[in-house]
């Protein structure tokens, strides 16, 4: 008997023969426990006729890591019936993120709560929320009520918008932790800013406030660290930031800024890095800034499969950590062939396989492996508007992505995967989630 449990675990032992079933009302019941609060997701459980299941973990991390198993057992059992096994697991990485880009177009809690969901089920425990871009300043900052009052109500297509309150980002990150995972927020600088330029006017060199901007195109905004206006803002958008945003990381963007030198840029870069390090949490960076940084605590995200690795090579040889999300695997707002109705292609088509069957060991050749954080799953929505597209889009790649950054290789096999991918399609739909089904192994 095969369980289509997935991320892969590291070691599974069934024993022939015994069951354990659920009890009639549903009602799960799993027992352990784990030493102390902590990031450490090792686990053990195990399941017998006459004990149920149990875990034992040695840290909080480990012990929603068996809870996530533990769930899929129920869910994916036939009559409520889970045979008696053992397992003995641990990720790979310990960064397994997902960034959802609430810029271009607007997600608020509701959705982002179905996300964590979602995520927690399988083991990935970092949302990169995304909020700030060209088309939309999407979170409050108590000392700046003018990015809210101006440059909130708008999105790409010209949109109604939103933006996350403190109240609601607290609501967030809180639900988050509540099941493992660690919000992460990115304010994107010094590019995809039009949206500040156009609520601060002094952010301008001209003095004027910009327009607001509801297309796609890149490249074409930038703050200015010469201008007067600029340290103060950086200051009270980053510290509220980091104020409203729990654990040790702040994604700061840095990527496609066109319209600097790169003296100008690596002032800048170098500006924000040691300001995010100065209130205590460490800067994360898109790959653009990697021969800017100065601080081995700063973290690189490749993004761009398209370009030469060599700066974050180099970036890595001198201490930097970096997270894989390269955009011909985990780029999830690619199209998954030429006929999908939704997503772009600038990274290719991005089919289920395509988003499984690759090693972050070996991606990037030359990448000293010790210097890899974890792995991240990426949706930007220029092109999607509803919660049914987002999901869409999601799954069912965001699981092949989520057992590329648990599972070690020996664990993982594609063919494997895609027989087991087909069992969890009634755990989406139960959820009333959104998935495309016709790039789906075995339908």
């Amino acid at each position: 008997m095969s369980l289509p449990l997935i991320p892969a675990p590291t070691v599974l032992t069934l024993a022939d023969g015994e069951q354990y079933r659920v009890p009639e009302d549903g009602e799960l019941v799993v027992s352990g426990g784990f030493g102390e609060v902590g990031e450490d997701a090792s686990y053990t459980l195990s399941v017998t006729a006459e004990r149920g299941i149990e875990f034992t973990a040695n840290q909080s991390a480990g012990a929603q890591a068996a809870s996530a198993t533990a769930m899929q057992l129920l869910e994916l059992s036939v009559d409520g019936v889970v045979p008696a096994l053992e397992i003995i697991d641990a990720p790979r990485y310990p960064w397994r993120g997902l960034m959802i880009d609430i810029s271009r177009h607007f997600f608020g809690p509701d959705t982002l709560r179905k996300v964590i969901d979602l995520a927690a089920r399988y083991k990935l425990n970092v949302l990169h929320l995304h909020l700030t871009d060209d088309q939309g300043w999407r979170l409050e900052v108590p000392a700046r009520p003018e990015l809210i009052e101006r440059s909130s109500s708008s999105e790409v297509g010209g949109g109604p918008g939103g933006f996350l309150s403190v109240a609601d980002l607290a609501e967030v990150t809180s639900y988050a932790a509540e099941q493992g995972i660690t919000v992460v927020g990115e304010i994107d600088l010094p590019g995809h800013t039009a949206a500040a330029l156009h609520a601060v006017p002094g952010l301008n060199s001209d003095g004027e406030a910009r327009e607001i901007y509801t297309g796609i195109d890149v490249g074409h905004s930038t703050l200015r660290l010469e201008l007067a206006e600029t340290e103060g803002f950086l200051a009270d958008v980053i510290g509220a930031l980091v104020e409203q945003t729990p654990g040790d990381f702040l994604h700061v963007g840095g990527d496609e800024v066109r319209l600097l030198t790169p003296e100008e840029y690596t002032a800048f870069v170098r500006h924000v890095e040691a300001l995010v390090l100065g209130l205590g949490k460490r800067p994360v960076f898109w790959q653009e800034a990697a021969p800017a940084l100065q601080d081995r605590r700063s973290v690189l995200q490749w993004w761009d499969s398209n370009a030469d690795p060599a700066e974050v090579i180099a970036a890595a040889r001198r201490g930097h950590q970096i997270i894989l999300s390269p955009g011909n695997r985990t780029y999830l707002d690619m199209k998954y062939d030429a006929s999908s109705p939704l997503g772009q292609t600038w990274a290719g088509l991005v089919d289920v396989r395509d988003s499984y069957d690759w090693d972050p060991a070996t991606v990037i050749p030359d990448l000293p492996p010790e210097s890899i954080l974890g792995v991240e799953a990426a949706l930007w929505t220029e092109t999607i508007e509803t919660e049914d597209d987002l999901f869409s889009m999601l799954l069912p790649r965001l699981v092949a992505v989520a057992e590329v950054a648990w599972s070690a290789p020996d664990v993982r096999d594609w063919e494997a995967f895609a027989e087991d991918l087909p069992a969890h399609v009634p755990l989406w739909e139960s959820r009333g989630l959104a998935h495309t089904e016709r790039p789906l192994p075995g339908r």
